[in-house]
């Protein structure tokens, strides 16, 4: 995610834009977004949906160089009415907000190390522009991420951008969705993971529980390793919904519910398979 505790750097602008100025990036930072995208489009053949595969081809993403947010917007505009723009790091909430909700997406500029390349704490250009950008070249993922935009406005207002901040986490950051030929990507934070992508479909650990949006505004999230569930959604139009749905009374509803926590297995989930919690209980050992 953009937004949370914003980054060190905060520029002039109130919107937090600043130029990617491309040239300035090095011949190793290039080398880096190769290696990073080599490796990544083997990982997610056959796993990410068909949405995400038809991005990646209808933007022709470079794999020798880091991309131009200029001519990424530009054939993402034709499109979706889409733009990436480059900002230092982590967002105010209302600046994010405000972005998504005017169909920017914030970028970060800059690439992670070397010694980063498994992971790294805050989004870099290659979470942002492999993992999420492919996905907005969809219709219905344009559409859902500016309703975000415009709910995260409001939730503000009802003081419960924490149970919004996890309907966004466990979909357009670690979402599954269910295709005719079975469970796929489409969620940025495992697209553009190489250990999560294999984790999250096909390690017998996590749970992977059918999408229920009181569910999941209840239920709390790994920022520190793989998720211990993974909810899936049946077809990515099942998001136009919820962008269409008034959430001001479901959030009044979860308030007087527990939250849950990440590896919990709760009355009335429909599991599409129940995990063992095995990655995660040897983690918890103290000897582990």
């Amino acid at each position: 995610m953009k937004h949370g505790a914003a980054g060190a750097h905060r520029p002039d602008r109130p919107d937090w834009l600043i130029d990617q100025d491309w040239p300035s990036y090095t011949r190793d930072e290039h080398a880096v977004w190769r290696l990073l995208f080599d490796r990544q489009s083997r990982r997610v053949a056959g796993r990410a949906c068909d949405a995400f595969t038809a991005g990646m081809r209808a933007l022709a993403i470079e794999r020798d160089r880091i991309p131009e947010f200029e001519r990424l917007s530009e054939t993402l505009h034709r499109s979706t009415g889409w733009q990436v723009v480059a900002v230092p790091g982590l967002l105010p909430d209302e600046v994010f907000f405000g972005h998504l909700a005017a169909r920017r997406f914030p970028a970060g500029r800059f690439i992670r190390r070397r010694d980063q390349l498994d992971y790294i704490e805050e989004p870099d250009v290659f979470h942002d522009v492999f993992g999420h950008v492919p996905m907005l070249m969809h219709p219905v993922i344009a559409d859902f991420m500016q309703a975000y935009g415009l709910g995260g406005l409001r939730a503000r207002q009802l003081d419960a951008l924490a149970m919004l901040a996890r309907v966004y986490w466990y979909t357009i950051e670690f979402g599954l969705v269910r295709q005719p030929d079975g469970l796929r990507i489409y969620g940025a934070g495992i697209a553009s993971s190489y250990a999560e992508c294999a984790f999250a479909l096909d390690d017998a650990s996590p749970n992977r529980i059918a999408f229920s949006l009181e569910r999941v505004m209840r239920t709390l999230y790994r920022i520190d390793d793989f998720q211990e569930c993974y909810f899936v959604i049946d077809g990515l139009e099942a998001l136009l919904e919820l962008a269409r749905i008034d959430f001001a009374p479901l959030y009044e509803a979860a308030r007087g519910l527990p939250t849950l926590e990440p590896g919990e297995v709760a009355p009335g989930d429909s599991m599409l398979s129940r995990g063992t919690g095995r990655h995660h209980a040897a983690r918890r050992r103290p000897d582990a």
